[in-house]
């Protein structure tokens, strides 16, 4: 029996969502996953449309991964952000095209549009170049996550983490819009970028977004988000 299967269907589904959704192409980008001992991360080489649950890779905490199939050549970040990161589970990397596109150019994302705020810090960071799969990169790569959800990998790509798979492609998604945002504005002479102030607001704000009901929301957050008074169950 294939140890964590629903969770190895979760990562191919995400996979061929991403792709499917235009947020990468063909068997570039990967995908891993905290488990209890180590991670799980995605195959290298293999197509996602033809990927089974036994393919992906379980890797342990001390760099080794066992079973038939080798892990992706990215597997170096992924080991290591998992390891340095306790507050994620998931770290999904693509070649979206927009986020691709400022990438070769090493620009970093300014806040030129407050959901700049989902990738943790009022700016998405573009990292030096390192070449794809070595230690160098992964070294780039955790600095440019420094206290932050995203990054963009210089001439290379996009990572996002999250708890959850369906959390960072959430993420993903929302980058490579403000990359696409980003990239809109920068045709017509550039955007106006928010200031610290206001992103200040809109991080503490993030801190209390997309509260379901009944949750409570941290009495202490300044500029925090407030739903109007909750009525109790649906009304027939």
């Amino acid at each position: 029996m294939t140890d964590h299967l629903d969770l190895r269907e979760e990562m191919i589904a995400i996979c061929l969502r991403m792709n499917a959704s235009g947020l990468n192409t063909g068997a570039a980008g990967n995908l891993s996953v905290r488990v209890e001992g180590g991670l799980l991360i995605t195959p290298s080489g293999v197509a996602y449309d033809k990927m089974r649950p036994e393919q992906i890779v379980e890797m342990d905490w001390e760099g080794r991964y066992y079973g038939d199939f080798v892990p992706s050549s990215e597997w170096r970040f992924h080991y290591d952000i998992l390891k340095a990161r306790p507050d994620v589970d998931a770290v999904l990397h693509s070649h979206a095209i927009n986020c691709s596109i400022l990438a070769c150019c090493r620009l970093d994302i300014p806040p030129v549009h407050y959901m700049i705020g989902v990738s943790g810090g009022d700016v998405v960071k573009c990292s030096a170049y390192a070449p794809f799969g070595t230690a160098e990169l992964s070294v780039e790569a955790l600095s440019a996550l420094e206290d932050r959800m995203a990054c963009l990998l210089g001439n290379h790509g996009v990572i996002a983490l999250g708890k959850t798979p369906a959390k960072a492609f959430a993420v993903l998604e929302e980058v490579e819009n403000l990359a696409r945002v980003y990239i809109g504005t920068r045709m017509l002479g550039g955007g106006v970028i928010l200031g610290k102030e206001e992103m200040d607001v809109v991080l503490e704000r993030f801190k209390s977004y997309g509260k379901q009901a009944g949750e409570a929301v941290d009495a202490t957050v300044k500029n925090r988000v407030e739903p109007p008074p909750h009525g109790g169950p649906k009304r027939l």
